[in-house]
């Protein structure tokens, strides 16, 4: 008997508990900030952290965290590191652009002394908001440090992912990154960029999902691999069907001849249909030996 054929294939690597129960906590906390944003989408100067003006970036914030909440949810059923890295690297940019955005414009939440006047369900959003965004980022980083250090193997890749679905994540990545990289760095680009009128700092948050998706898209675009990419790609469809389900909604806050207004759609509708396409493509999760 040779030293190959005895040889023992290390265990996959899997979801730390530590990990699973950050995944819980954030799957909490986008429920309560999809019921504010996506379905109280007219209500936020009563009921949220900051009061969001026109209510059509309130709602499609909530499509963003409807999405997260897609990621989470679906992570917490799969016990593999290597299917989960993708949305948890997603979840973490987000905070963290998030907190870095909060901390800019800190004036703007509702614990400032000029929103007395506010009930105490607001003031108690604009706490509770920073307190998250301030535990979720440095909790996350310690969570994905000692994850990447846990014993096991991420499984092979056996699925690849088609090149013509490759090279449209691509793009499309490419865009969000752009898009998204503007919108925080400079947010006044927005009259230019965006189809509705973005405050620096609503626009900063509308950035930081841009750019999280964006960084998935490419994550997955490279990785290549169709069961690495189902979970990523079941909530880019949710997300892209919300954002079109906002547009139709608020239809009057935009202006039909203005080309950022079908850009939007373009490039939404593409995110739809390749995040629908990798979903089918991907094979349904099984029982995989951890």
């Amino acid at each position: 008997m040779t030293a190959a054929s005895t040889t023992v294939a290390a265990p996959v690597r899997r979801t730390l508990p530590v990990m699973r129960g950050l995944l819980m906590v954030f799957a909490a906390l986008t429920a309560l900030a999809v019921g504010a944003l996506f379905v109280l989408a007219d209500n936020t100067s009563e009921t949220f952290a900051w009061t969001i003006q026109p209510p059509i970036t309130a709602a499609f914030l909530g499509a963003g965290y409807a999405a997260g909440f897609v990621l989470v949810a679906l992570s917490l059923r799969d016990p593999v590191w290597a299917h989960n890295r993708v949305p948890v690297l997603t979840i973490f940019v987000f905070v963290v652009l998030t907190l870095v955005a909060t901390l800019v414009h800190v004036n703007k939440m509702h614990f400032d002394d000029d929103f007395g006047g506010l009930s105490f369900l607001a003031k108690a959003a604009a706490w509770f908001w920073l307190a998250v965004y301030v535990f979720v980022p440095v909790a996350m980083l310690v969570a994905l440090f000692r994850q990447e250090r846990a014993p096991g193997d991420d499984p092979a890749p056996e699925h690849p992912v088609p090149g013509a679905l490759r090279l449209a994540l691509g793009v499309e990545s490419a865009v969000l990154l752009v898009v998204g990289a503007l919108l925080f760095v400079a947010p006044d680009t927005a009259t230019r960029l965006w189809p509705w009128q973005l405050t620096p700092f609503t626009g900063r948050v509308v950035a930081a999902w841009l750019l999280a998706f964006g960084l998935a898209t490419a994550l997955a675009a490279v990785a290549g691999d169709l069961e690495r990419l189902r979970t990523a790609a079941i909530a880019y469809t949710v997300f892209g069907v919300l954002v079109l389900v906002t547009v139709a909604r608020f239809s009057g806050s935009l202006d039909w001849d203005d080309p950022p207004t079908w850009t939007l759609l373009a490039v939404t509708g593409a995110m739809s249909a390749t995040g629908a396409l990798g979903w089918r493509l991907a094979p349904a999760p099984g029982r995989i030996r951890v």
